[in-house]
């Protein structure tokens, strides 16, 4: 792999990184603010990694926030135990990055072993198969007392913020875009186009379809470890089907295959649920009535329904933008 020019992509990054910063130093950007783009940026490793699984490779899986879970939890117990052996150190932030990074393995090896066995399955096979893995991991965490069961693992030292975000999630969508543009990335985009047809061409379906689970399970660990280290939290609740379905959402709202959809679809759809559910506290608290922020999801859904409808290959369809222009594999 050759670097034959400098990414417009992370020229983007490091502006919009420079900008934020200005910003919140004027007081322009407060904090609140801050916390919904940092959330943003977590979505964004977790929609491009299970379009890398969905769109990419033309699968189907409904429990990805499973694998975030396992990542959190995996790095939230080991930051919060190094932590308490040792409160301050100079080299907290290593630290911080070898948790993450242990937790993204643990979902990986996680997906690997769920990978083997259920991706020989196709459609609405293995939607199911996926959920109920994704059930089985967040009950998991609900009932060990271990790691603070139905209460959650509180104590977190805040770790994530915005620059160690940012440069997880810049890190993320190379590594993806990457990964899509080499050999592996054909072949797994060739299953996708016609599964029947790659494996007459002597393509491993089995193999590939395992690799992209287990890459995609590992950044989603590396986005529930950021999130666990942002709020100070790790409960099951954060975890769970519907979670998955948000994410789910963004791939298909950004479109179906396609990186800069993900990503503006993890911004766009994230700053769009927040508002949401300010503008019905506003409206509750102004006219008296008793409706609640769940209201919003109602709003939310019809929104995307509308999407859907006048737009189903979602927002970029399978293009990309010339922003997300990565070294050439050759």
């Amino acid at each position: 792999m050759k670097l034959q020019k400098f990414p417009r992509f992370l020229a983007v990054v490091i502006l919009f990184y420079a900008v934020i910063e200005i910003l919140f130093k004027l007081d322009v950007v407060n904090g609140y603010l801050l916390h919904i783009i940092n959330l943003s940026l977590i979505y964004v490793i977790l929609a491009t990694s299970l379009n890398l699984i969905n769109g990419i490779t033309g699968q189907f899986s409904l429990g990805h926030m499973g694998f975030a879970g396992v990542g959190a939890y995996v790095s939230a117990a080991l930051s919060t135990l190094v932590f308490k052996l040792s409160p301050s150190k100079p080299g907290d932030m290593l630290v911080f990055v070898g948790c993450i990074v242990a937790g993204g393995l643990a979902a990986a090896v996680v997906g690997l072993l769920i990978g083997f066995p259920s991706l020989r399955l196709k459609g609405d096979y293995l939607a199911i198969v996926t959920l109920g893995f994704g059930e089985i991991i967040r009950t998991a965490f609900n009932n060990l007392d271990v790691v603070g069961g139905p209460r959650g693992l509180l104590g977190i030292p805040k770790f994530s913020n915005f620059t160690t975000i940012i440069i997880a999630s810049a890190l993320s969508v190379v590594v993806i875009r990457n990964l899509i543009q080499s050999s592996h990335g054909r072949a797994m985009l060739s299953i996708r186009e016609n599964e029947v047809a790659a494996e007459l061409v002597g393509i491993d379906t089995t193999r590939y379809k395992v690799m992209a689970f287990t890459f995609g399970a590992f950044f989603a660990g590396i986005a529930g470890g950021l999130l666990a280290h942002l709020i100070q939290l790790a409960h099951p609740t954060q975890f769970g089907f519907i979670k998955s379905v948000e994410v789910l959402i963004m791939i298909y709202a950004g479109g179906v295959g396609s990186i800069t959809g993900s990503i503006l679809a993890a911004f766009g759809l994230t700053f769009l649920s927040e508002g949401l559910r300010l503008g019905i506290r506003s409206l509750a608290d102004a006219t008296g009535l008793p409706i609640g922020g769940e209201w919003r999801m109602v709003i939310y859904a019809l929104l995307l329904i509308f999407i859907m409808l006048f737009r189903n290959e979602g927002l970029m369809g399978t293009k990309e933008s010339k922003i997300i222009e990565l070294p050439e594999v050759e």
